[in-house]
C-alpha cells in the first residue's frame, strides 16, 4: 500500500503514527507547525527539550493550545491516551514511552543525540535524525544497533541527502544507472565564522554556530557524507569539487567520466538554477537510448542529470515517518561502513595550547574526505573535535589529526565511533578504487 493511502486508512481508523520529537530549535518549531497541521495518519504528541519554554513555543505555534508536562513515561503516556499532547525537559520520557511510535531527532548535538538514539533502540521505537552531525560521524554503527533491535533509524526526507536518495531509488527503479548525486548549493566560504553570521543568525532567528556551518561547507560535507555512506558513491577528492554552474545541468560535463564511471560521486553544484534541491546523475551510453533522452530534452550524454528543485526538511519529514513506521523502510540509511567522513581543517593558523570549538565555530571548518585517505593520516572528524586541546601548531587549510591533540576526544560519541572503526576496518569495506581520491587535488 502506498504511504498516502496507508496514512489516510490510519487518519480514518483513528489510529495516527505518534510522534515524539527531540529539540525544539528553528528546525523543531518548523516540523512541529507542519505536522500541526495536521499531517493525515501522523499526530506530534510529545516534546522534549531541555529548555521547556522552547517546546511549548512550538507547540503554540503549531497550534497546540494545550499541552502537558510529564516527568514520566507513565505520566506521557497517560496524557497521549487522553488525547493531550506532552511535553518535558527528559528525553527518556519519550524514549520509554509506549504511547510512541517514532521519535524524530533534531537537537543537532552528538552525544546526547547518539544516547538518545540507542535509548530508543532498546525501547523498540524508530528514530528519524534531521541531525547530519550525528549521522554523518556515526551513521553506520546506529544503522547496526537498530538493525538488531527491529527498528528503523533514518536521515529525512527534505534534508538534500533525502531528497537525493529518493530520487535515485525512483531512477533506479525505472532501469537508469546512477554515478553521481549530490546538492545544489548557494555559496561556500570556508572561513566564516560566528562574527560574520550573527546578525544572519539573529535576523532569522537561528543558532549562531548553526548558520556558520551552513556557510563554511561543514554541513554541506556532512550531508555528502549521509549520502555516500547511503549509496557507496565517494568524494573526488577532499572537499568535493563543487563546480560553477549557472544551471545544475551543466554538471553532467563537469566532473571527471572517470571517477564518475569507477567510483560514482557525491559532490554539489555551486550557484545553480534552480538554486535549491538536489541532484542526481546517470549514465547511459546505448546510442538508441541516447537518442530518446536527447529527443525528450536531456542531451546529447552519456551523462544525464535528474533533479528535484526543492529541499523541504519539515514538509517532506511526514514520508519519511510513515515509511518508517508503516513499511519499515529507511528513506536514507549506512548501506555499511563509512564511505566517507568529515574531518577537521584549520580555518586560520591554529597554535599549540588553543581549544578547539568544533562545528560552526572560528578554528575549524569540516570537509568531506573518503575514509581511506582520511584514516591514512589519522584525520580528526570535526563532530568529535570540540573541546580538543593542539599540542602543536597547525596551519591553516591543514587537516587537523589525532596526533596533534593533547588527549584523544572522550565520551559515548568517541566510544561509538571507535567501534564503528573497528568494526568496519579500512580495506575490509572500502573498494581499493578509493585510495586514488587521497591523490588528486585535495588539501594536506
Amino acid at each position: 500500500m502506498n504511504i498516502d493511502t496507508a496514512l489516510q486508512k490510519r487518519e480514518a481508523l483513528g489510529r495516527p503514527i505518534r510522534v515524539g520529537m527531540i529539540g525544539a530549535g528553528a528546525t523543531g518549531r518548523a516540523i512541529a507547525l507542519q505536522l500541526g497541521t495536521p499531517v493525515p495518519g501522523i499526530r506530534l504528541v510529545a516534546i522534549a527539550n531541555r529548555t521547556p519554554e522552547h517546546g511549548e513555543r512550538a507547540f503554540i505555534e503549531a497550534g497546540v493550545s494545550a499541552c502537558m508536562p510529564a516527568e514520566s513515561a507513565r505520566e506521557a503516556e497517560a496524557a497521549i491516551s487522553r488525547g493531550i499532547p506532552v511535553l518535558t525537559d527528559n528525553p527518556s520520557v519519550l524514549t520509554e514511552c509506549d504511547a510512541i511510535d517514532v521519535l524524530v531527532e533534531v537537537t543537532g548535538s552528538v552525544g546526547p543525540a547518539a544516547a538518545l538514539a540507542l535509548d530508543a533502540f532498546k525501547h523498540r521505537k524508530h528514530v528519524v535524525l534531521v541531525n547530519a552531525e550525528l549521522d554523518s560521524l556515526l551513521g553506520p554503527i546506529l544503522k547496526q544497533k537498530a538493525d538488531r533491535a527491529g527498528v528503523v533509524v533514518t536521515h529525512t526526507d527534505g534534508d538534500e541527502p533525502g531528497v537525493a536518495v529518493t530520487l535515485l531509488r525512483y531512477l533506479r527503479s525505472l532501469g537508469l544507472h546512477p554515478v553521481a548525486a549530490g546538492n545544489i548549493k548557494g555559496m561556500v566560504d570556508y572561513y566564516r565564522n560566528p562574527e560574520t553570521q550573527r546578525v544572519f543568525a539573529e535576523k532569522n532567528d537561528q543558532d549562531v554556530k548553526k548558520v556558520t556551518s551552513f556557510a563554511d561547507a561543514t554541513k554541506l560535507s556532512m550531508e555528502a557524507t549521509v549520502l555516500a555512506n547511503a549509496t557507496g558513491f565517494h568524494a573526488g577528492r577532499r572537499g568535493m569539487y563543487g563546480p560553477p554552474c549557472k544551471d545544475v545541468r551543466e554538471i553532467a560535463g563537469l566532473l571527471p567520466s572517470d571517477q564518475l564511471l569507477d567510483l560514482g560521486l557525491v559532490d554539489y553544484a555551486l550557484g545553480a538554477a534552480p538554486y535549491t534541491g538536489a541532484f542526481v546523475i546517470i549514465h547511459e551510453d546505448s546510442p538508441l537510448k541516447k537518442v530518446q533522452l536527447a529527443y525528450y530534452k536531456l542531451g546529447e550524454g552519456p551523462f544525464y542529470v535528474f533533479y528535484t528543485p526543492f529541499h523541504l526538511p519539515h514538509i517532506q519529514i511526514a514520508s519519511t515517518i510513515g515509511r518508517a513506521v508503516i513499511h519499515g523502510d529507511p528513506t536514507v540509511a549506512p548501506i555499511a561502513g563509512p564511505v566517507c567522513e568529515v574531518i577537521a581543517i584549520a580555518k586560520r593558523d591554529l597554535k599549540a595550547g588553543e581549544r578547539l570549538d568544533g562545528v560552526g565555530g572560528f578554528c575549524t571548518y569540516g570537509l568531506i574526505d573518503n575514509t581511506v585517505a582520511a584514516r591514512a593520516i589519522t584525520a580528526l572528524p570535526i563532530a568529535l573535535s570540540e573541546g580538543c586541546v593542539l599540542c602543536r601548531d597547525v596551519s591553516k587549510d591543514c587537516a587537523v589529526t589525532f596526533k596533534d591533540v593533547v588527549a584523544p576526544p572522550v565520551g559515548l560519541a568517541a566510544e561509538l565511533w571507535h567501534e564503528q572503526m573497528a568494526h568496519w576496518p579500512i580495506g575490509a569495506s572500502v573498494s581499493q578504487l578509493s585510495l586514488q581520491s587521497a591523490h588528486i587535488g585535495g588539501m594536506s
